[in-house]
């Protein structure tokens, strides 16, 4: 029988956690290492709403890419959001693991998937944060479109490949040509906006732009499609569930929790 601790292995061969930035918390963040594991859920964020799921389902492991703990917590009770989750989960004795920027980081993880939805030639990291085996890693990607297209083109783009009900574009009457050399950055792209200005690139799809922060952008003529945090990584569900299907087949049972938008247009 599956340990937890062997599915960890793998998810850390994957992702090493050595790669995540220093602010960060991935890893088994509740439960046992030791316990045996025959359902996995795959979840974006441990909201109650997958916390209750991965209760429903009867899953023996949680497997996120937001971690639900980020700061230490000096309470473990149920009156407030975060450890509310953590005393679900010990209850229900369902192990939570994370992986975050060092899912972001690792190569064919966050980045090069994002490049591959829009069929990005690449040209390497948008922020370089760490080197393996030999080659320049970090977060977002560089790269080229197969053809030159126009912003508004290209917001569709994202659109489709991401499967999304919307997005929001800055600075496309800025970025009137055809462009091809773009950058991709899922998650928060508030800090990626200055390197996407000194890689001179015409257009940043990324996530979480503020209104200040967008028009900036495009002052510097640099068009930015938000396309949203959760719009651009939920990628990473789908994308785990196949990972570990493959290293552990016929072993392992593992569910992912139905797309959910957190914010849409009415």
């Amino acid at each position: 029988m599956l340990q937890c601790r062997e599915i960890i292995a793998k998810l850390d061969a994957l992702a090493p956690r050595t790669l995540a930035c220093d602010w960060d918390n991935p890893g088994l963040l509740a439960g046992r290492s030791g316990k045996e594991i025959h359902r996995v859920l795959v979840a974006l964020d441990a909201t109650d709403a997958v916390v209750e799921l991965a209760k429903t389902e009867q899953v023996d492991m949680l497997i996120t890419h937001h971690p639900l703990i980020f700061k230490p917590l000096r309470a473990v009770n149920d009156e407030n959001f975060i450890s509310r989750c953590v005393v679900s989960l010990l209850q229900a004795d369902i192990a939570y693991f994370a992986m975050h920027t060092n899912f972001d980081i690792a190569p064919g993880c966050m980045a090069d998937l994002a490049a591959v939805r829009l069929d990005l030639v690449p040209e390497g990291p948008l922020e370089v944060t760490a080197e393996m085996d030999g080659s320049a890693v970090g977060i977002g990607k560089i790269g080229m479109l197969p053809e030159p297209m126009r912003v508004a083109e290209l917001a569709a783009l994202v659109k489709k490949q991401f499967s999304l009900p919307f997005v929001t574009v800055y600075g496309a009457d800025r970025v009137a040509e055809p462009v091809q050399r773009i950058a991709v950055s899922p998650g928060a792209g508030g800090s990626m906006l200055a390197h996407g200005l000194a890689a001179r690139v015409p257009v940043l799809v990324t996530g979480d732009i503020g209104h200040h922060d967008g028009i900036d952008a495009a002052e510097n003529h640099m068009a930015v499609i938000d396309a949203g945090h959760y719009g651009l990584e939920h990628i990473f569900i789908p994308f785990v569930r196949e990972y570990l299907e493959g290293v552990f087949p016929g072993e392992l049972e593992v569910l992912e929790a139905p797309l959910s938008f957190p914010s849409y247009m009415v």
